[in-house]
């Protein structure tokens, strides 16, 4: 057996290493007295009722926004025909190669004061002042993260309803029901897990945000983190609303473990039994543009408008642009992902191969400390990983801990580990439920075990969840902002880091450039999923 080889107190060792910045915040307790509760206090008084409103207001629309887009254009590509559907069915999914900061530059470069429109408005038909909202606002962050994060929602509804709601909505109508009650009694209680479960995975990515929050200058309490630790100078404090973070990721990420359960077990009955016989229903005239424009619509906000607003100023900075710097960017960015996806996924295999048979208890509990990971904000985990620190340089003067933290890749790989290795984890025990247990035991009864067995045996069957899995991890790698910009090492900044920077600075020209490739990065798990999607 694989747990020979390895063993499983190191498995636990190693996860417990993955979980150390989210013990480090909540150890940060422990030096509540001092001048940490009067700090708390000051800032309950000042700033924290604004990071929680202005947090709590973002979360409810965004709850409300994804569920919205994310039901509707499900129902429309899983329970009816119009034309267009079969390419709607993947390019709704399109938005999620667009990080949420990315759509925030381009919609703030084309529809701000100064920006292309309100100045065409202005000289065309000699209107004063600003014609827009303004963009920079919460209002226009609920509209970024709506936009990006509604295919959460849409891919699991349109899951669920695609394996039986074709089938008993057909029965519904034998029995007399009308299409408005069918929706409403059939269809969405049977996607009522899904959306819940897609709901919790967009306001994750909603707390963990910083780029589009820091840079409309809402005060969410990811933005508050950092203005404690950065500006504030005080890693109590950062801490401390960390923990307060974490709390609430973890209730969300109780839910999304709820909502996969009822999941699963909605879908072990019945299967798709019938559904074959059961076709969409046809749309034809105006129901058919409606729903045209309906799936059309996402798109186009969270995806083709946001690239074709890149490239207008990335076209009129065309001989300006950083291109030797770009390669840099690039490599820097190509290497910490690739090294990255390397050993997220080999540490995922790993893990996965020792969980075949009757596993050590320590190794089930590895797995679920690692599981936990992708839930953490990269707020949180920047705190958790630069607090022990503090307190192993107030022991030991001396140590060098704090340079290999921050000074190498060691820190920023750490962190991408603590955040991703579930991604890739998810990926591998996926291929793993499709290889019967009864191949290890042929295999064993021939004389193969241990890594032979891995090697011989399920390897030439988890090719594709592994390449999968590497592909996610270095995506994520690559659009991840929070923990790159505080961990990186000194001039190895990253596509996602420069795009910040650049943008941050009004050079939106020259942010275009990383922007777009980040943009493109990104298609590459969207368009492998659409592939996936196109049989249902």
């Amino acid at each position: 057996m694989f747990r020979r080889f390895v063993s499983p107190a190191l498995w636990f060792l190693l996860m417990a290493a993955l979980t150390l910045p989210v013990l480090a915040v909540m150890l940060s307790w422990l030096e509540l007295g001092g001048q940490s509760l009067p700090i708390l206090q000051e800032m309950w008084q000042t700033v924290l009722p604004e990071y929680v409103l202005t947090s709590l207001l973002l979360c409810l629309a965004v709850a409300t926004g994804v569920g919205l887009l994310g039901v509707t254009t499900a129902c429309a590509v899983s329970l009816f025909e119009f034309p267009g559907r079969r390419f709607f069915a993947w390019a709704l999914l399109l938005p999620l190669a667009m990080p949420a900061y990315v759509v925030a530059y381009a919609y703030t470069d084309f529809l701000q004061y100064a920006g292309p429109l309100q100045s065409w408005l202005r000289s065309s038909f000699g209107l004063q002042g600003r014609l827009l909202p303004e963009i920079r606002s919460l209002g226009g962050a609920m509209l970024v993260f709506t936009v990006t994060l509604y295919p959460y929602v849409y891919l699991l509804a349109r899951t669920a309803m695609s394996e039986r709601a074709v089938y008993l909505m057909e029965a519904a109508r034998l029995l007399g029901a009308p299409l408005g009650r069918r929706i409403r009694e059939v269809a969405l209680p049977l996607a009522r897990p899904a959306v819940a479960a897609g709901v919790a995975l967009a306001l994750m990515e909603t707390l963990a945000d910083f780029g589009v929050s820091s840079y409309f200058g809402i005060q969410t309490f990811t933005a508050g983190i950092y203005k404690a630790w950065l500006a504030m100078d005080n890693r109590l404090a950062a801490a401390q609303l960390a923990t307060a973070l974490l709390l609430v990721v973890a209730v969300l990420l109780k839910i999304e473990r709820h909502a996969q359960n009822r999941m699963r077990f909605a879908g072990s009955r019945g299967g798709r039994a019938g559904a074959a016989d059961a076709a969409p229903i046809v749309l034809s005239g105006l129901r058919a543009v409606l729903a045209w424009v309906l799936c059309a619509l996402p798109i186009a906000l969270g995806f083709g408008l946001p690239v074709l607003f890149m490239l207008r100023p990335l076209t009129a900075a065309w001989g300006e642009l950083p291109w030797s710097q770009f390669a840099g960017w690039a490599m820097n960015s190509v290497g910490l992902a690739s090294l990255s996806a390397l050993l997220a996924t080999g540490i995922a295999l790993g893990l996965a191969f020792s969980l075949r048979g009757r596993p050590h208890f320590l190794t089930r509990f590895a797995a679920q400390l690692a599981s936990l990971g992708y839930a953490v904000p990269g707020a949180v985990i920047v705190v958790g990983l630069l607090l022990p620190l503090g307190w192993l340089q107030a022991v030991a003067p001396s140590s060098t801990a704090g340079y290999w933290i921050t000074g190498t890749v060691l820190g920023v790989v750490w962190a991408y580990l603590v955040r991703f290795t579930a991604v890739a984890l998810q990926s591998v025990q996926s291929g793993y439920s499709r290889i019967p247990a009864s191949f290890d035991d042929s295999a064993r009864m021939l004389g193969t075990t241990g890594p032979a067995l891995l090697g011989r045996v399920h390897w030439p069957l988890l090719n594709r969840s592994i390449g999968a899995a590497a592909l996610l991890v270095f995506v994520d790698v690559m659009k991840e902002l929070p923990a790159t910009l505080v961990l990186r090492p000194f001039n190895s900044d990253t596509l996602a880091v420069v795009t910040y920077q650049l943008a941050r600075d009004e050079r939106l020209g020259e942010a275009a450039l990383p922007a777009l490739a980040l943009v493109l990065v990104g298609l590459l798990p969207v368009l492998l999923l659409g592939r996936t999607l196109k049989g249902r």
